[in-house]
Parts: C-alpha cells; structure tokens; sequence
C-alpha cells in the first residue's frame, strides 16, 4: 500500500487522469473517485443511443453538480474515440498521464445484429486510444475488458492463465482482441498497460440492458420477466463500489518489467486481472432476493439459451488480491438492497 501511496502523490503532481466512457455506469463513478481523490479528471463519452441518453446525461449531471459544489477540476468531451483527430487534440490540450478507456460498444446479444458498432468503437476505437497513449508520454492505460472472454468454459474458477481463444459472441471477439492489441504495443513500445475482466457489474445508476434493470422494471409493472436456460444460469455478480475501488488502486499501481508477476512476461508490462466478486449467485435466487427487497413477486417466463450466452460465470480475483489488496465487501444480499432502493427513488 506504501507503493501505491507514493505513486498516487507523484501523479498527483505531475498530471491528469482520462476517463473514456465517463457517462457510463461504472466511467462516472469512477470520475467521482478521482475527484473526491484530488485528482484533475477530463471525460470523454459520445453519449450515443445504445441506451436512454437521460441517464447519462443525468450521470454527467450529477458528476458536475459535485464538481462545483466542492470546486474540483473536471472537465468533458463530447466525442467517439474513433475520431482520431479530436481525440489528438483532446491529449495534446489536457496532457493526461493516467488513461482509463472505458468507452466501447457493450452488449453481447446487440453484437449479433449490429457488429459495425462493435468494429468503429472496440476495434478503431481502441486502437486510436493505444497510438494516442503511445504517442503523448502516457504513463499508464488502463482498459476495460470482460468476463466474456471465458466463452463456454467449464474451468471454474476462471483464472486469467486460462486460454481465451473461443469466444461465443462478437463483442467477447472484440475483448479479446483488445488485450491482443494491448500486448502487443506494451511489448513494442513498453507502454504500461493493465486490462480488467469485468465480472456482471450491477447496482445504482445500472445500465437498463442487464438483467438487474429489466428484471426491476418489469417486477413493478407486473410484467413477466424471461429467465433463460429454464433458470440454470449463475453470474459472478459484482457490486459497483468493489469494481471502482479495485479499478483505482489498479490505475494507481503501474506495471514495470521488474515486477514479479507469473502471468506475464517479464520484459512485458502488460497485465490483465479479473475483477468480481468471487462467489456466484444463481439467477433464480438473484431474482428471489430483488422481489424481496421490492416486495413483489415476478412472474417468470422460461426460455431456451440465447446464442452468445453463457451458463455461468466465476472469477478467480486470487491475482488481483496479490497485486493491490482487493477484497470485495458487499455481499449479494446488501448490494440488491442498495440497488432497489435506488431504482425505487430514480424511477418514482
């Protein structure tokens, strides 16, 4: 923790921190982090309409509304990352020393009848992001990857020295990529990199396209909910509080080719780490616990495994604990709570 410590001071004195997808479920949080850090923050989101722009322009809202109320330094940009040339001028304006590429096309199921999206923003996108790093003195680039990657894999836990060469969906395809591409300019340009698992974030302010959006707002509608593969499906469900603490620390703590890492190449500092829970939570009782904290019972339609899905999910975060201390701390039961109390306020 003293490493960390002492790096937090030198970026503190030296630079900026960018956050790409900032009016994103887990990007404004993370600004929030940052801020509260003491950190100078500039956001970059295209605020496209993959989902209800009003929720992120009300996370932005939220994001400025703190910003000056305790005269913190943030500033944002309207922008796709594939537009190379605003993106140059965005670092040559802001000089960022710490960048965090959250922004991407989400969705496995959408990557199947709109995979250009997936190609323009997780594919052109990031590469503009590793150049734009590469090319303006970036000190550490920080990316979002998924649990997606894992395909059908039945290996549990999922470990990151696991293969991930079969992936069920387009979007898993681009992931993969990603840390492909990642690796290969690390190892070119020993350009510090870490790549973050993502294991099924919920909680306040959500995305409405996971199931813990759609099941709320049906349950209070009194509308049927669908639960694929006849309920035999678990997910590593992962609070939001536990991915930006883990997140930080991670963006805090820079790779360098001296460190003792087994799943790496030494003279590569590139790293990748799942970040979740650690414990899976069976759909149905995932689904039991939000009727509870909503006091309504769902009534369910159950249906065959949609193509790209995948049974379960189970991160191993045994690496991630070793790397920065991560441990997360809310459990299922308190996190569903938390997130039907905010849906419960948002939306009345």
């Amino acid at each position: 923790m003293l490493y960390i410590k002492n790096l937090f001071l030198k970026i503190m004195n030296n630079g900026s921190v960018l956050i790409t997808g900032a009016a994103g479920f887990i990007g404004s949080f993370l600004v929030k982090k940052f801020l509260r850090s003491g950190y100078q923050v500039i956001g970059i989101d295209n605020i496209n309409s993959y989902y209800d722009k009003n929720l992120k322009l009300k996370r932005l809202k939220n994001i400025k509304e703190y910003s000056n109320k305790n005269n913190l330094n943030w500033l944002f940009y309207k922008s796709n990352i594939e537009d190379k040339n605003y993106m140059k001028q965005i670092f040559l304006e802001t000089k960022p020393q710490i960048v965090v590429n959250l922004a991407a096309q989400a969705g496995v199921r959408y990557s199947i009848i709109n995979p250009s999206a997936y190609v323009k923003s997780n594919l052109m996108g990031f590469s503009n992001i590793l150049e734009l790093c590469q090319t303006h003195d970036v000190k550490h680039l920080v990316y979002a990857s998924s649990s997606s990657v894992y395909g059908s894999s039945k290996e549990y836990p999922f470990s990151e020295v696991q293969k991930v060469d079969t992936p069920l969906s387009f979007y898993a395809a681009t992931k993969i990529s990603n840390e492909m591409m990642a690796h290969a300019y690390s190892n070119i340009y020993k350009l510090p990199i870490t790549g973050l698992r993502f294991f099924t974030v919920y909680g306040p302010w959500g995305r409405p396209d996971m199931a813990p959006m759609i099941f709320a707002d049906k349950i209070l509608q009194k509308k049927p909910i669908t639960v694929f593969n006849h309920g035999n499906m678990s997910r590593d469900f992962t609070f939001i509080s536990d991915i930006i603490e883990g997140t930080f620390l991670c963006c805090l703590k820079v790779p360098s080719p001296n460190d003792d890492y087994k799943f790496a190449k030494p003279s590569i500092p590139h790293r990748i780490f799942n970040i979740g829970n650690g414990n899976p939570v069976k759909l149905l009782d995932f689904i039991e616990l939000l009727e509870e904290a909503l006091s309504i019972k769902a009534t369910k339609i159950f249906e065959n495994m949609q193509p790209g899905d995948v049974e379960s999910t189970y991160a191993s975060t045994q690496n991630l604990e070793e790397w920065i201390s991560y441990r997360p701390l809310v459990t299922i039961k308190e996190g569903v709570n938390k997130f039907a109390n905010w849906y419960l306020d948002y939306f009345k």
